[in-house]
């Protein structure tokens, strides 16, 4: 698959206030080295759009036009029978290769596998290239990357870390190269990227909306005319796209003379340092960041303001250290920071490098001299900033103390045997397979001929039922947990809202590094509401608990009857857990019934444990005279109840680890 896609493309240089995007993604152009670029942004914001744009204005590449492998020329893979053969064809200039991996892609396809028609015809075990094989020396383009599967995800680490890919399955031993530019793009409101694969991106840009009216107007005034006439509207792009082409292939020409110096490259883990980024791919991502930004600009020489460019490229993204901590950037302290560097030199006797002795101190980014052209950049809302810092903070507070000796191992989902996704463990016999293990069936076949003297030489292999396997895998599976938050007046204290949040920030925390689905049902005044459909985000969920209102009566069957109904809608491959906080002082029945409004709770709380649903009640009630209602709704529900004097990080984390393990 290359970038001459069944649908017309928007031409990249006619996209419409998203310049910081446009830059990322033509700087992995100008170097793919750089890693690739992760665009974060809300729906209907061009993300999809710049990243499949921007194959028409790279420069080709030279590759045998039926070589499924993109081998550079005088570069064959070993497993490439063309280009290894002796009359392989000659390479010629084709576009950069642009290849999709759907989010439902199965690992045979991404990694390659066997081919199934060679071996039904003669026996004989070969190769089918895979997605990764197309994608070699072009790009790897992933919509809602975040979304990808957790084994595919492995598969992409694996192959990001090494730049081959190796395929060990089905008797098959193939590794050849797979080079790639990732491009990823995501809604945070589906939830964030596992770390790993987080910090494989080089770049990461947040894309907004246009706010203002006019350039808004003039994004849909080209959107209409090159849906009116796609041809017509990039002929009159043609221009700019060919200028940017050049513009591209002139900076790759330029990259390796361009200087990054010893300064320089202070000023660089100068950054990293003091914005506590842990990754040292940071550092070396910079580096190229900056050098393909002067490169871009036909200079030979990086700048502290191409250091500065870079830093809001690269580090954003690598400066989360805790669920619910922004990402971002402090723009103020970046530019104090550069301005050091900019800073003339004090005078002082000369520091120059020695010779044959051990290599004096080099000069700090402070004694570096100043450059022209630099313009202050808005700065981030200081509150806003500060929210973030001190709710990381009080994360970390809660969080810490998770013992070793937990049921369930933090940060790891719990294990599915036979899961529908997954790593292939291994195959059985199977008359009617649903999972086809085409390796051991042909392998059954072929030792089933071969011992009863069935086959002939060159005979096609014949394959009985008697042959089928099916293919058994192993993956990590997500839960959903669903809060049920008591938002009545009866829990109104905010004192009382507070002494919880703690204790639910926590459990968010763990539910964040599991991976696990979070759904949020409030109730308060006449009836319940369901405030956050199923999502991965806990920053959404932590979101929803932080601005929940409070007052009304309660409504607590209505909220278990919405969360019955939450929990039919999810996934069978999420195993749910029911996390109920509430004083359990039901005072309102269901919607259109005038029964007892207690007895309606126990009656959903019996239908509930049921249907075997895994549930933890928190009991909010406080003071002297209590009614002990959340005690008796966690025995109806078959459930361990915490007391407001037990809701601490600890104790909650690993009793909702011990439902999950215990399922």
């Amino acid at each position: 698959m290359t970038a001459s896609l069944v649908y017309p493309v928007y031409p990249f240089s006619a996209i419409v206030g998203q310049p910081l995007l446009q830059q990322a993604l033509l700087l992995c152009a100008v170097d793919p080295g750089i890693g690739g670029v992760l665009v974060r942004g809300d729906k209907g914001t061009a993300k999809s759009t710049a990243a499949r744009g921007l194959t028409q204005v790279l420069p080709p590449i030279a590759r045998v036009a039926a070589c499924a492998f993109n081998c550079a020329p005088g570069q064959p893979a070993a497993a490439c029978t063309l280009c290894n053969g002796d009359n392989a064809p000659a390479a010629a200039p084709a576009d950069l290769p642009f290849v999709t991996l759907p989010l439902g892609a199965t690992e045979d396809r991404v990694l390659g596998s066997l081919d199934l028609q060679q071996a039904l015809q003669g026996g004989q075990r070969a190769f089918q290239p895979g997605l990764l094989a197309a994608a070699h020396r072009g790009i790897l383009y992933i919509d809602e990357v975040n979304l990808l599967a957790d084994h595919l995800v492995d598969v992409l680490l694996d192959v990001a870390a090494m730049g081959v890919n190796a395929v060990q399955r089905e008797g098959l031993s193939v590794s050849h190269p797979a080079r790639f530019t990732l491009i990823g793009t995501m809604n945070l409101e589906e939830g964030d990227l596992r770390p790993q694969l987080l910090d494989r991106f080089g770049l990461m840009v947040e894309v907004n909306a246009p706010t203002d009216k006019t350039v808004r107007a003039e994004v849909v005034r080209r959107r209409i005319a090159f849906e009116a006439d796609p041809a017509a509207f990039a002929s009159q792009w043609r221009d700019r796209q060919d200028a940017l082409r050049s513009q591209v292939a002139q900076a790759q020409r330029l990259l390796p003379e361009v200087v990054l110096d010893d300064a320089m490259l202070e000023l660089i883990s100068h950054l990293c340092c003091e914005f506590e980024v842990a990754s040292l791919r940071a550092d070396i991502v910079m580096h190229k960041t900056a050098r393909a930004i002067a490169a871009l600009q036909a200079r030979s020489r990086v700048t502290p303001d191409d250091v500065r460019e870079a830093a809001l490229l690269v580090l954003p993204h690598r400066r989360r250290r805790k669920p619910f901590e922004q990402t971002g950037m402090d723009q103020d302290k970046l530019d104090e920071l550069v301005d050091q560097a900019r800073a003339p030199e004090p005078p002082a006797p000369d520091a120059g490098p020695g010779s044959g002795e051990a290599p004096p101190q080099e000069p700090s980014p402070e004694q570096e001299q100043p450059e022209e052209g630099e313009q202050d950049q808005p700065s981030e809302a200081g509150g806003q900033q500060t929210f973030a810092i001190a709710a990381a903070g009080q994360a970390r507070k809660i969080s810490v103390a998770a013992p070793a000796q937990a049921s369930v191992a933090n940060g790891r989902r719990s294990a599915v045997a036979d899961a529908s996704r997954g790593s292939a463990v291994r195959a059985v016999p199977d008359a009617n397979p649903d999972r086809l293990a085409i390796g051991a069936t042909l392998r059954s076949a072929a030792v089933r001929s071969a011992l009863s003297g069935e086959a002939e030489p060159g005979e096609r292999l014949a394959v009985s039922r008697a042959d089928l396997h099916r293919q058994v895998r192993s993956g990590r599976g997500a839960n959903l947990i669903v809060f049920v938050v008591d938002a009545s007046g009866s829990m109104a204290a905010q004192r009382r809202m507070e002494a919880v949040k703690g204790a639910v920030l926590a459990l968010l925390t763990d539910a964040y590094q599991r991976r696990d689905q979070l759904a949020v049902i409030a109730f308060r005044g006449e009836q319940a509401q369901l405030l956050l459909a199923p999502t991965r985000s806990a920053d959404l969920a932590e979101q929803g608990l932080r601005e929940l209102p409070t007052g009304g009566r309660t409504p607590l069957p209505h909220a278990l009857q919405l969360a019955a109904q939450v929990l039919q809608q999810a996934s069978p491959e999420a195993p749910p857990l029911l996390v109920i906080l509430s004083d359990g002082k039901a005072n309102v029945s269901l919607p259109g019934s005038h029964g007892d409004a207690w007895a309606q709770t126990l009656e959903a709380a019996d239908m509930l444990a049921a249907q075997a649903v895994p549930a933890l009640v928190l009991d909010t009630e406080s003071g002297y005279l209590r009614l002990g209602r959340a005690a008796q709704l966690a025995e109806a529900l078959g459930a361990p109840c915490l007391t407001l004097e037990q809701l601490t990080g600890d104790a909650l984390a690993l009793t909702v680890r011990a439902q999950l393990g215990a399922r």
